[in-house]
């Protein structure tokens, strides 16, 4: 973690990293979402950085804890940053989290046999459109929409 300063103060940053997991399908390409317990959310797979682990690192590796998928890192796919606070009177922070695509590799365990732990509640796979549809957070529908353009090629 570092320190940001925002002008009024410096404010904790807390670095995470993630992917949009895909696998092509006869009707083009699916995404995996997961269902976050704690929170009560839809999300993409995403975790901390641990100590001396770089971005990708901690993106496979989260990627791989939150959904048994092991994958294949591909292009930068952009950073979302915004507030966070854990509870229990913590100071404000902010979250920074990069994420690539990550296309599933072919072998890799599949959603509805990998046991969700404590963290994660549920695995999806689904078509782009019903992702963006249940993903609880705009900042994770805009990544989705922009890996499928970039998939496509459209705009």
């Amino acid at each position: 973690m570092g320190r940001v300063w925002t002008g009024d103060a410096d404010v904790e940053v807390v670095r995470a990293a993630g992917g949009v997991v895909w696998r092509p399908v006869d009707h083009g390409v699916e995404v995996v979402v997961i269902r976050r317990s704690r929170h009560a959310d839809w999300s993409l797979p995403k975790g901390k950085l641990d100590p001396g682990e770089t971005w990708v690192e901690a993106a496979v590796r989260e990627v791989g804890e939150e959904t048994g998928l092991a994958v294949e890192v591909g292009e930068f796919l952009g950073q979302v940053e915004y507030p966070t606070r854990d509870g229990g009177g913590e100071p404000p922070r902010r979250k920074r989290v990069r994420y690539w695509m990550m296309r599933a590799l072919d072998g890799a365990v599949p959603h509805d046999t990998f046991p969700p732990d404590g963290e994660v509640s549920e695995v999806r796979w689904l078509p782009v459109a019903a992702a963006v549809e249940i993903l609880s957070y705009p900042r994770d529908r805009a990544l989705v929409s922009t890996f499928h353009q970039r998939v496509t090629g459209t705009r």
